[in-house]
């Protein structure tokens, strides 16, 4: 009879076959009514398993991930049986956890409407109160796609098809309602409770555009009301900070009609992106990078010979000419490997490391595009480093530096590492992939960082690191990224001489400290709520007259300021000051100067912060000494840099 293994090394005995369910309740009511799954020997498993041999077993609540994506998973369910319950003709397709909730996507042709999202919440918690039983069924193939087919879900029958043969198959049964899923759930719907369904969407059959539009319900659930009502209030305050609308406020930029997924940058917009651009540029100058530019257009057999085209190919944007197809680039690195080309290189040119603000297109899906965040055309800070194999920490080590000063330069003091290893689809040999990862992960090492592992999920040519910045919503943007590359070069024949006199293939590094520079400002715009720090602000101070005696001062101060290189205007308008200051307020304007008829005699500026703290009258020239520091990026104060 199984002797049974704890985390905490103890063993307990039964005299019988066992269920983890009872292994919970022997251990303590507590744990009893808080385990939502457990784990045999590895692998995740429901309550109602039966254990009849030596096992290491762990109970598995909400408070562990795992546990709190059964609850969420089990929540789908319960959606999906609320929804079959009030809208029978309604087909379920897939369901899966997302991070912070769940989905569910439903073949409805008429769609749901929000009035419709209340009756479903509604009927997910009566099937809440009526604690059905959860219970897991295994069936052969065949028969999983009859039941499936006679319920009428076709959908369901067309996901098994596409299932190995070899894999088992289970069903989850609650009440009236049955649906394929490998598991594990809670032992019943009674578990579940603190929950919210969020918004509607639209939503392609497998993702693919040329399939029939289904529709998304997104929910999310929690382990108790306490974070639930935590999270709904984030979620409040994440729409309060959306950049679509503060764009709008700022007057910073559009997406329109005519160019789906691209960008129009207005005046301030665009300040606020070239004050990015230029800090960039002078963080990577510093660092010994040569910035260069390359086509936006190039023959699709570059694509081929680099694996782009295979791997990439529905994302592309293509065109032809004089007998040719070419690619509207969607990434830089092939042409970088170009230019390393050009001329006979020695191992004393290395590292050579290229820079680009590359201007990027990839053919995202309509239902994709959201805002700066997910775009078609955009603008990546991107960069290649050719080096030879030893020279991989120290060029790694150098990058890991330069990204950490920038995410605490933008204000961002908490960066989440993950290391992603080679995926299934892939290029290059495993040896090379294994030296690959091992360099990488001894700079991780050698730098003393935590990090996470994520296996499979590296570039098809290489492992990479990626660096993810928390914001003030406590939310993770994956920004910046460093990818050790040992098999491209080699496929577009970059070679250099080595110091033997042999011809050696370079290692190439692909590294961004911010990524998409559009996506960047999305994430700098909710992080701050669109009150940027006065270097990034796009419009750092605006001189305000309360009549029309003083423009002429208004304009001379303007002019002196801007001297200075401050982003500055003056608005004359005939409108009353309290007016324009709410206005420039709602506008995140850092400063603002007004000026009256006191002003004007004694030559100076009233001084007042957006936040609506008055500072006082001031000359200009005080008012550009006080403002000194905040004018450049918190890494260069010390040294007394001007703004970049």
């Amino acid at each position: 009879m199984p002797d049974i293994t704890l985390p905490d090394g103890s063993v307990r005995h039964f005299d019988h076959p066992v269920t983890l369910a009872e292994i919970a309740r022997a251990i303590g009511p507590g744990l009893a009514r808080a385990a939502v799954a457990g784990e045999v020997d590895g692998r995740l498993v429901d309550l109602d398993h039966v254990v009849d041999r030596d096992a290491r077993v762990s109970l598995i609540t909400p408070e562990d991930p795992r546990g709190l994506e059964v609850l969420r998973h089990s929540t789908a369910h319960l959606l999906a049986q609320a929804v079959k319950q009030l809208f029978p003709d309604a087909q379920v397709t897939i369901g899966p956890v997302i991070e912070d909730g769940f989905y569910y996507d439903f073949a409805y042709p008429r769609g749901f409407t929000p009035e419709d999202l209340e009756r479903i919440e509604t009927r997910m918690r009566e099937l809440v109160e009526a604690d059905l039983p959860v219970r897991r069924k295994e069936l052969p193939r065949d028969e999983a796609i009859a039941l499936f087919r006679d319920m009428g879900e076709e959908y369901k029958a067309r996901i098994i098809e596409s299932i190995p043969p070899e894999e088992t198959l289970s069903v989850y049964e609650q009440g009236d309602f049955i649906d394929l899923c490998r598991g594990p759930h809670v032992p019943s719907t009674g578990r579940l409770g603190a929950f919210k369904l969020t918004k509607l969407s639209g939503a392609y059959w497998r993702g693919d555009p040329r399939n029939e539009m289904l529709q998304r319900v997104y929910g999310t659930a929690w382990p108790d009301k306490k974070r639930l009502k935590a999270y709904l209030q984030r979620l409040e305050e994440a729409e309060k900070r959306d950049h679509r609308r503060i764009g709008r406020q700022m007057d910073l930029f559009s997406i329109q009609e005519t160019a789906p997924g691209m960008v129009f940058w207005h005046p301030r917009g665009w300040a606020l992106y070239r004050s990015l651009e230029d800090y960039v540029r002078r963080l990577q100058r510093e660092h010994g990078y040569q910035e260069v530019r390359t086509p936006m257009i190039v023959d699709r057999s570059l694509w081929e010979r680099s694996g782009h085209w295979e791997k990439f190919r529905d994302n592309m944007f293509t065109t032809q000419t004089d007998n040719r197809d070419y690619a509207i680039k969607p990434m830089n690195c092939p042409c970088h490997i170009l230019i390393f080309k050009q001329g006979l290189k020695s191992y004393r040119d290395l590292p050579l490391r290229l820079a680009e603000f590359g201007a990027c297109h990839r053919n995202e899906p309509s239902g994709t595009l959201h805002g700066l965040m997910r775009i078609r055309g955009f603008v990546q800070d991107d960069a290649h480093i050719f080096c030879s194999e030893a020279q991989i920490e120290s060029e790694v080590s150098g990058f890991i530096d330069m990204v950490y000063r920038a995410y605490r330069d933008f204000g961002f003091d908490t960066v989440h590492v993950a290391l992603s290893t080679r995926p299934e689809q892939r290029v290059g040999e495993d040896a090379l992939w294994d030296r690959a990862e091992a360099a990488l992960e001894a700079c991780l090492r050698n730098k003393g960082l935590d990090y996470v592992l994520q296996p499979g999920e590296g570039a098809f040519y290489g492992p990479k690191i990626e660096f993810a910045l928390q914001d003030c919503l406590g939310r993770r943007w994956q920004c910046g990224t460093v990818q050790l590359d040992f098999s491209m070069p080699g496929r577009l024949g970059a070679e250099y001489v080595a110091e033997d006199g042999s011809r050696r293939t370079p290692v190439m590094i692909h590294r961004a400290v911010l990524g998409s520079l559009e996506r960047f400002i999305g994430v700098l715009l909710e992080h701050y709520a669109g009150r940027l720090p006065l270097w990034l602000a796009p419009l750092q101070a605006v001189v305000l007259t309360i009549t029309d005696r003083q423009a002429a001062w208004a304009d001379a101060v303007r002019a002196r300021l801007a001297a200075a290189g401050l982003r500055v205007e003056a608005d004359l308008r005939n409108e009353k000051i309290g007016f324009k200051i709410r206005e420039h307020t709602l506008q995140r304007v850092p400063y603002l100067l007004v000026v009256g008829d006191r002003e004007l005699e004694s030559g100076t500026v009233a001084v007042r912060t957006r936040e609506g703290q008055d500072l006082g009258s001031m000359t200009p020239e005080a008012f550009l000494e006080h403002i000194a520091a905040e004018r450049v990026p918190a890494s260069l104060r010390s040294a007394g840099a001007e703004s970049p």
